[in-house]
């Protein structure tokens, strides 16, 4: 996706699922969610929605899990 989406423009209908399917495409590939929202020039909760709507089974978030203090 070479070109960015001009900010605040809505995405609707064919332009809107076209999009989907290419984030979905990466998402799958291991792109992450911070990654495809700037090289969209949209933000994250956007693209996080487009991505929910599309069906994705996002990943969980990454990095150490924390132990209890007990």
């Amino acid at each position: 996706m070479a070109e960015t989406l001009r900010k605040g423009t809505r995405v609707t209908g064919t332009e809107r699922s076209q999009l989907a399917a290419e984030l979905k495409k990466r998402y799958d590939e291991g792109e992450s969610i911070r990654s495809l929202a700037a090289a969209t020039g949209r933000s994250y909760g956007f693209v996080h929605r487009l991505l929910t709507e599309a069906g994705v089974s996002l990943r969980g978030r990454g990095g150490a899990t924390r132990r209890s203090t007990s």
